[in-house]
């Protein structure tokens, strides 16, 4: 008896020690990927060249340039109100110090806090290892640190001027109370499970000896699983016994935490999102071009008959089909002249860097061919790689006809909106060179199934 219960609450205590240190590490894990790549488009967007005009002195905050970067990292910081603090630094001559050029803050978390730092404040990043490596690359702290300002997980990136040179970096917080929250809330249901475990184990534990190994060994299954990062998986042990009870709340548990991994995932789309929009408001020309892509790709997936899954999934990627050009100057994406080569191998790269900024926490992998393949073309004649017919992705292949109709409907700086009629029979040209003339097809059907157009084409 004394064994039973012993062996038990030695498995149920590595069970909870390794939902708890996986639940903590994913949750680490993945706020430090979103912060690298928040961090990362970032500073895609900060303009460098003001950064140099800014005076390394406290009445640099005076200065239109700091106002301009200032009143540019508000608008990321008003984004998610779990950002707290968003920041420039520079490095200084002194090995390991380092200077504020632009700090800031939201209002609730400045009180009890210092304030913001003032343009040439003095700062020592050399106690911070991964702020020093965000010199070279994007990167995130791997634990929670402590600062004068308080504890927060942080994220790094390079700002980087014209020639690629590195004058800068930007950093942005996410408070701590986050992740303290979270561990005390696994903290409470381990608990829980445990004492379930020990009072039930007592009074039954003879009784469950003959029936005990199968449901285990289950549980430690599942406890494998949800370590190794499958938050779907769940534990199937019927009965009303405290192995069932536990097996339940195993299953809720892993509820909860893949909840809150949508959450946070739902979190970074959304500021995503809210940069690809910036990206829009830098072309007069396409205003609401990702949108309407989005709406066209849906369309199709729904009449072709795709799971509403799917559906969901593919209108989200092509609302992000364009980040890429994130790193594209105005000029360029404005230019009404025709574009040199040198500025048109620019303007071909951006499903490549809209893959590296997506890759490494937002889409699967299926989903993630929308911003990397929808230039493809169905002869194979399409960039970045050069794919013909099935092997590109068909998630690829409808937003490609979205976004060439939208393209041919939308006035250009270049030219204006042709109209509908015209954007079919320039569809009806494309099939099987350009563009899938299955997919094609069907949403040319839709298409005719709309109100008459009335554009002259």
């Amino acid at each position: 008896m004394m064994a039973l219960i012993l062996s038990m609450l030695v498995l149920i205590a590595v069970s909870g020690f390794l939902l708890n240190k996986a639940a903590l590490d994913g949750q680490v894990k993945q706020l430090r990927n979103q912060l690298m790549t928040v961090a990362a488009i970032a500073s895609l967007s900060v303009d460098a060249e003001l950064l140099k005009q800014i005076p390394s002195d406290p009445e640099g905050v005076d200065t239109v340039p700091y106002k301009r970067v200032e009143m540019h990292l508000q608008s990321i910081l008003r984004t998610n109100a779990s950002m707290m603090d968003i920041y420039i630094l520079t490095k200084t001559d002194q090995e390991g110090t380092w200077q504020f050029i632009v700090d800031v803050e939201t209002p609730n978390t400045t009180k009890g806090r210092p304030k913001a730092a003032c343009p040439g404040y003095r700062y020592n990043a050399g106690r911070f290892p991964q702020m020093l490596k965000g010199y070279d690359g994007p990167s995130a702290d791997e634990y929670i640190e402590m600062d004068e300002w308080g504890g927060a997980l942080s994220g790094y990136a390079p700002i980087r001027d014209d020639q690629g040179k590195t004058i800068a970096v930007i950093g942005v917080d996410i408070a701590a109370d986050i992740i303290w929250e979270t561990a005390r809330e696994i903290h409470r249901k381990i608990w829980l499970i445990l004492i379930i475990g020990l009072f039930a184990s007592m009074f039954i534990g003879i009784w469950l000896s003959a029936r005990i190994s199968k449901p285990v060994i289950k549980l430690v299954e599942g406890t494998h699983h949800i370590s190794s990062g499958d938050l779907q998986y769940r534990v199937d042990i019927k009965g009303g016994d405290e192995i069932g009870q536990l097996a339940q709340a195993f299953n809720r548990m892993a509820e909860s935490l893949l909840a809150t991994r949508k959450k946070l995932n739902d979190y970074f789309i959304q500021i995503v999102q809210s940069l690809a929009l910036s990206l829009e408001a830098k072309d007069a020309y396409t205003g609401g071009h990702s949108i309407r892509v989005a709406k066209y790709a849906e369309q199709i997936a729904t009449r072709i008959g795709f799971p509403e899954e799917k559906v969901a999934a593919l209108k989200e990627a092509s609302l992000l089909h364009d980040i890429g050009k994130l790193g594209i100057p105005e000029n360029i994406l404005n230019k009404k002249e025709p574009l040199t080569m040198q500025e048109w191998e620019g303007i071909k790269s951006h499903p490549v860097v809209g893959g590296k900024i997506l890759k490494p926490v937002c889409l699967n992998e299926e989903m993630l061919t929308v911003v990397t393949g929808h230039h493809e073309r169905f002869d194979g004649t399409g960039y970045p790689d050069d794919l013909a017919g099935e092997q590109i992705s068909i998630y690829a292949r409808i937003a490609a006809v979205a976004d060439t109709y939208d393209a041919i409907t939308s006035s250009r700086s270049y030219r204006p909106n042709m109209g509908k009629e015209w954007a079919i029979r320039e569809l009806e040209k494309c099939r099987g060179t350009q563009l899938d003339p299955r997919i094609v097809d069907v949403f040319i059907e839709i298409l005719r199934e709309e109100t008459p157009d009335t554009t002259l084409a």
